[in-house]
């Protein structure tokens, strides 16, 4: 007979009394020959699930307002960087999905193509078409902080006051630098604030058009910000930016950004989508308007809702390179739309093919700061990249030669024969810090496969 201490014969080793084996801690730089197998903590098992751990199989849960909370990360922001094709729009769905589900509410700021439009009205959600005879965007509609301003009372009615003034400028300034390809002058600045202010106390939500009527009226408020008193003088300070407003009312951007908002984004959805895929038709130039108006007008409901019932929010941004490459200066725009993300209780997720969409930028400042959108990210989420894209994403967010290695191999097919399944698709790293990523496998179940499907249109 047997037992845990020997065997009940002679010499079978039987030992009356066992002792505990001695236990050691160490770190694994002092212990690595003793015990080599060193691998990473467990997978996070808050938020959304994923899929599994390539490696261990384990589930990988990701939500960046989750991880903001359990203190896994220090702001709620999502850079996800892959090749076309690899599956980063499956990628972000099933997060939209997740922030639904965990009562956040998502924000598709600006849908390109359109790759959301599907789920966002599967979920109930409201899906926003612009375009020329479809729905209207007002870049100078504040949304619910404009019936702030007038609720208002003393020092906080000022301090919202002049938040709604600078984004209505900032805006409009972002819209002249893209029609012109340059940038505002101060003089037309100082101009177009002045405008701003004689319209507020006119009218509660001014339009573009209005601002090029007060404009052409010169009455005396503005001709005293222009410095310039007399008619002509007047005339000749104004009049590049007279016609800069007139090309946003009568150009390429006619019908869409000229006149009220037809259809307000309604935050109490579980989803907004915002299908600005017939502008995209016709050109970069009027995407670029309706991406900036889109996440100018989206933030501003956000802002305005603050004073209601906690809520969250899950902004997507898609496609932003577009965005930035309209004319210098807008990566300035844009980054401070993002920069206080945080204090909203609203994660964002910003979506792109290559850093070298972004070093596409005219200007240095602007591949700086557009640079700085990745390392103020606290999550890095990499599909398939080729190495010299890796190396590159290195110098922002560290990776590891192992890690480097695995997704230049999630790139390219490996082999010329028909019908084969791309290496990557569907494979991600999940990177924050300096911590070692996690890499997952997402699988789709039930109509998913239906719903985050964007090769419809191919086959």
């Amino acid at each position: 007979m047997t037992s845990s201490r020997g065997w009940r014969e002679p010499y079978g080793g039987r030992a009356v009394h066992v002792e505990a084996g001695a236990e050691f801690q160490a770190t694994t730089t002092q212990v690595c020959g003793l015990f080599p197998f060193v691998a990473g903590s467990g997978s996070p098992a808050v938020g959304t699930p994923i899929g599994r751990h390539q490696l261990f199989g384990e589930v990988v849960c990701l939500d960046p307002l989750t991880w903001l909370r359990a203190g896994l990360v220090t702001n709620p922001g999502v850079f996800v960087l892959g090749q076309p094709g690899t599956g980063k729009s499956t990628f972000v769905k099933r997060l939209i999905t997740g922030s639904i589900a965990f009562g956040s509410t998502a924000l598709i700021l600006g849908d390109t193509k359109p790759d959301y439009t599907m789920l966002v009205e599967h979920v109930g959600g409201q899906v926003i078409r612009v375009g020329r005879g479809l729905d209207r965007i007002n870049p100078l509609d504040t949304g619910p902080l404009s019936a702030a301003v007038r609720n208002l009372r003393g020092a906080e009615a000022e301090r919202t006051r002049w938040e709604v003034r600078g984004r209505r400028l900032s805006l409009l300034m972002a819209l002249c630098t893209l029609v012109r390809e340059a940038p505002v002058s101060n003089a037309e600045e100082v101009i177009l604030g002045r405008a701003i202010d004689l319209l507020d106390e006119r009218l509660a939500e001014p339009t573009i058009p209005d601002v090029l009527a007060v404009l052409e009226e010169g009455p005396e408020a503005i001709r005293s910000a222009a410095r310039a008193e007399q008619p002509e003088r007047y005339r000749d300070r104004v009049s590049d930016l007279v016609f800069t407003l007139e090309l946003l009312c009568t150009g390429s951007l006619a019908g869409v950004f000229d006149g009220p908002t037809t259809c307000p984004i309604d935050l109490d959805a579980p989803a907004v989508s915002v299908d600005i895929s017939r502008v995209g038709a016709a050109g970069d130039k009027l995407l670029t308007a309706a991406m900036l108006c889109t996440w100018a007008y989206g933030f501003a409901m956000v802002d305005g809702a603050a004073g209601g019932p906690r809520r969250s929010y899950l902004g997507v941004m898609d496609e932003l390179w577009r965005a930035l490459r309209g004319a210098p200066g807008l990566v300035e725009y844009a980054d401070s739309l993002t920069r206080l993300n945080r204090a909203k209780g609203m994660a964002s997720i910003m979506i792109t093919h290559s850093l070298a969409d972004l070093d596409a930028l005219r200007t240095e400042e602007d591949r700086a700061k557009a640079r700085g959108f990745i390392d103020r990210s606290a999550i890095t989420v990499l599909a398939g990249l080729p190495p010299r894209e890796l190396a590159r994403v290195s110098e922002i967010t560290r990776l590891t030669r192992p890690e480097q290695e695995l997704v230049a191999s999630w790139s390219a097919p490996d082999s010329w024969q028909a019908g084969a399944r791309h290496p990557g698709r569907g494979k991600y790293l999940i990177k924050t810090g300096d911590r070692l990523g996690i890499p997952v496998e997402l699988s789709l179940v039930g109509i998913e496969r239906e719903l985050y499907d964007t090769d419809q249109a191919i086959r």
